[in-house]
């Protein structure tokens, strides 16, 4: 009986270790991933997001949205498609331990007169009470690391282009996630103003 409770341990012990993924594994899987996203995870193209630092749930669960594809990217859902749960589980574990690369916002780009990345700063942190819009931060945190348990991605620093590429993806309906808290992007975005949406992203992009 003492012999069955410890292979019992063991059992449970290494299901929990292979569920958090091996990063060392993950840095040799990811090779291929690099062409876009770069070795570290920190991307050159600003059409391609940054996956350094970003919370490992988070990324196991965007691989496995397009592995589904219940995320629609005719790239990512093919790389990901001969991937097993185990292959995704060391990737995002590489990844989530790599450092992010600080970002810039483009001071230049104004708005009536207003610097954009200001104005992004004023919905990021207060939202706009007018239109409905709430603050980023609420859910993304003041600093933008996110929340990593409630898999609330991490925004510091990621490029501007990309955010604002997502950012319209959950405005018009193409980018939508089967987990209700997750689901309300969409409907939040939708308070956004086509300015406000490259305001944030552009401070986005300088936040660390």
């Amino acid at each position: 009986m003492k012999n069955l409770c410890m292979l019992a341990i063991c059992l449970i012990f290494a299901t929990y270790v292979s569920a958090e993924g091996n990063p060392e594994a993950g840095q040799k899987k990811a090779a291929a991933c690099a062409a876009c996203h770069g070795p570290d995870g920190n991307s050159a193209n600003p059409a391609w997001p940054k996956l350094a630092g970003q919370g490992q749930k988070y990324l196991v669960e965007q691989m496995l949205l397009f592995k589904n594809r219940t995320r629609v990217n005719t790239l990512m859902n093919l790389q990901v498609e001969n991937l097993s749960v185990q292959d995704i589980q060391d990737i995002a574990a590489y990844f989530s331990n790599q450092v992010t690369t600080p970002g810039t916002a483009d001071a230049d780009k104004e708005h009536q007169g207003k610097k954009l990345y200001k104005i992004g700063e004023r919905i990021y942190r207060g939202g706009n009470a007018a239109t409905g819009v709430p603050a980023c931060m609420s859910c993304h945190g003041p600093n933008g690391y996110g929340n990593a348990p409630a898999k609330f991605p991490r925004l510091a620093g990621q490029h501007a282009f990309y955010t604002a590429t997502q950012l319209r993806a959950y405005k018009g309906g193409a980018r939508l996630h089967p987990e209700d808290h997750l689901n309300a992007m969409p409907r939040l975005v939708s308070y956004m103003t086509e300015v406000e949406i490259d305001a944030v992203a552009e401070y986005i992009a300088g936040l660390h």
